[in-house]
């Protein structure tokens, strides 16, 4: 009898995985149709990192992980960007990593922090790709603009996250924070 308990829960847990990796797929690649909205290149809202923080914050950094690799992977495959994979993965993963640091610290509170933080994680990953592809340090030049617009786009998505998940505690009837 508890087997099949756990495997309901299972599968309503993997539907729901894989309905936030379409959802964090579909704004990503709708942000990537409208294109930069600042003329500095490499600088965008990751709106998509709104999903990865409320999965997050609903299940465990496992689960944020899969949701980001999926998105991350399909992503390229459908913007035709292989390219973008590297730096999209290595800025992904460590920005995955400070967030899952930082929301367990934090014990998931204060999700502009750490989506903040995330961002920060995120563009550093990036340059780090950039320096192994270009085989050029010259690129850590381009850090303190990255910064500045992590702090930026991090804040405005750690507070659209927020705002999902005080409107998802009231459809799902749970608390996050």
């Amino acid at each position: 009898m508890e087997t099949k308990k756990t495997n309901k829960t299972d599968i309503k847990k993997m539907t729901a995985l894989a309905m936030f990796s379409v959802i964090a797929l579909t704004i990503f690649t709708a942000e990537s149709m409208i294109g930069q909205i600042v003329p500095i290149p490499g600088i965008k809202l990751g709106l998509a990192n709104i999903v990865t923080l409320l999965v997050l914050i609903l299940y465990a950094p496992k689960e944020a992980l899969f949701v980001l690799i999926v998105r991350i992977l399909l992503g390229s495959m459908f913007g035709g960007q292989m390219i973008s994979f590297f730096y999209s993965l290595t800025g992904g993963i460590l920005c995955w990593l400070v967030m899952s640091l930082i929301s367990a610290l934090l014990k998931k509170k204060f999700l502009v922090l750490i989506s903040m933080c995330g961002a920060a994680a995120h563009n550093i990953g990036q340059i780090l790709a950039a320096i192994v592809i270009t085989h050029s340090i010259s690129v850590v030049a381009y850090l303190p603009v990255l910064m500045l617009s992590a702090m930026i786009t991090g804040c405005f998505t750690g507070l659209a996250a927020q705002v999902s998940a005080k409107r998802l505690q009231k459809i799902l009837r749970v608390r996050f924070f």
